[in-house]
């Protein structure tokens, strides 16, 4: 797999997929910076309106639930009825599964909706599955990705869905099929919206990527990677969010492979 894994993302870069975000205000504009960075192109709508016609031309959706309101979930519902309808893929961000009830209702009604793929946190991962034994820090978790791997393997069964668990090693989790990468760096957790902007990315690659495994390894890889590449020359969160849109825009094949470290 990891001979293919550079070749997809040039293809992001070639076919510049549209990605609708519904996502939190806080991390609209990086999400937005990294998708361009990736050579994929963000649109914000959350319109109730425009729903159905968004989903006609985008490539891909994007539900992130950090900030909800009662608005904003109607368009999530309106939004992933409509991807499905067209035959588009969909990925679902819980963020801050488990810290609230109401948080876990919209969560419920969302994933009977079946998204192409789930990306959070363990503690996310695991309160989805309803296996939290204790309460979600906020959007922080409180689990090791490794931790989550049974409650990954739970909802991918359950609904279908690719699971991708952030943490110090990623894993990307599709039957019997579990990749673990190892890169990133421990800086990259004080920027708000790294994990926002991995599942926008993700949603790029899943949208114009056939083998929608091979697709959230790459997209995985590419923000782990770029992440570690890019810590090397900052002096603090502030520059490395900068240097990181810098990698993932202009990361080469080599330094790419070279320093990509994963398992199967």
């Amino acid at each position: 797999m990891k001979e293919l894994l550079y070749s997809h993302i040039l293809t992001v870069r070639k076919q510049a997929p549209l990605v609708q975000n519904i996502t939190n205000y806080v991390v609209m504009n990086n999400t937005a910076n990294a998708l361009l960075a990736v050579g994929a192109s963000p649109i914000m709508a959350h319109a109730h309106p425009e729903m159905a016609a968004m989903q006609k031309i985008c490539n891909a959706l994007v539900i992130n639930i950090g900030t909800l309101d009662e608005y904003w979930v109607e368009s999530m519902l309106i939004a992933a009825t409509e991807a499905n309808h067209n035959n588009k893929p969909w990925i679902l961000d819980p963020v801050g599964a488990g810290a609230t009830p109401y948080r876990d209702e919209v969560l419920s009604r969302l994933i009977e909706l079946k998204p192409a793929a789930i990306r959070g946190n363990a503690s996310e991962i695991q309160a989805l599955a309803k296996l939290n034994k204790t309460q979600t820090k906020g959007v922080d978790s409180t689990s090791a990705s490794t931790e989550a791997v049974h409650a990954g393997q739970i909802l991918n069964k359950t609904y279908g869905a690719i699971i991708v668990i952030s943490g110090e090693t990623d894993i990307i989790i599709d039957g019997d099929q579990q990749v673990k990468i190892h890169n990133g760096n421990a800086l990259m957790t004080k920027i708000t919206g790294m994990g926002c902007s991995a599942t926008a990315i993700l949603a790029a690659f899943i949208g114009v990527i056939p083998n929608e495994t091979e697709a959230a390894v790459a997209a995985t890889a590419l923000m782990s990677v770029s992440g570690e590449l890019a810590a090397k020359s900052s002096n603090g969160p502030g520059s490395l969010q900068v240097n990181i849109l810098d990698k993932l825009h202009s990361i080469k094949e080599q330094e790419f492979e070279e320093t990509l470290k994963f398992s199967i």
